[in-house]
């Protein structure tokens, strides 16, 4: 085999994986808040997956779904601090600008129906600030108390 032919042959196959991940990435680079959709991607599958399902789905006990349901919580007071409080979110091992990326990722690709018109995406700093007060013990009856909210604003839960 020849030095053109080997490089040609090595070439093809790394080009056409840079070609799909460039339109993987920039498919998902319109999503608001979200500067890297494959990091946040890979940040879920190794940080939240495990208990929230790949699917969102969740168990409905100890892990919520969020499929459908996750960006409802913009919707109701107090909701958008509560997603950064809870304690998956706020206890993550994820720095700020890294975990504002997978949460705007997560409530486009778990529940985009919902997400209000006037979305301001989080920022790390927004994510930094809340995270500083996880919730505890208080959070499944926070989020009774919010899910509750929901029938108010979209007419059932």
């Amino acid at each position: 085999m020849t030095f053109g032919r080997l490089a040609l042959v090595t070439a093809a196959p790394l080009g056409l994986a840079l070609a799909a991940s460039a339109a993987v990435r920039a498919d998902e680079a319109a999503i608001p808040g979200v500067r890297d959709a494959y990091q946040a991607r890979t940040d879920y599958q190794l940080k939240c997956q495990g208990c929230h399902r790949p699917d969102g789905s969740g168990d409905d006990r100890s892990n919520p779904p969020m499929k459908g349901t996750v960006a409802r919580f913009l919707t109701v007071l107090g909701g958008r601090e509560f997603i950064g409080r809870v304690p998956g979110v706020a206890t993550v091992d994820l720095p700020d600008d890294r975990l504002a990326n997978l949460v705007n990722w997560t409530l486009f690709r778990f529940d985009p129906a919902h997400v209000p018109q006037d979305f301001q995406p989080y920022t790390a700093e927004e994510i930094g600030r809340l995270r500083q007060n996880p919730l505890r013990l208080e959070r499944a009856a926070t989020r009774a108390r919010l899910v509750a909210g929901f029938a108010k604003t979209h007419g059932r839960q």
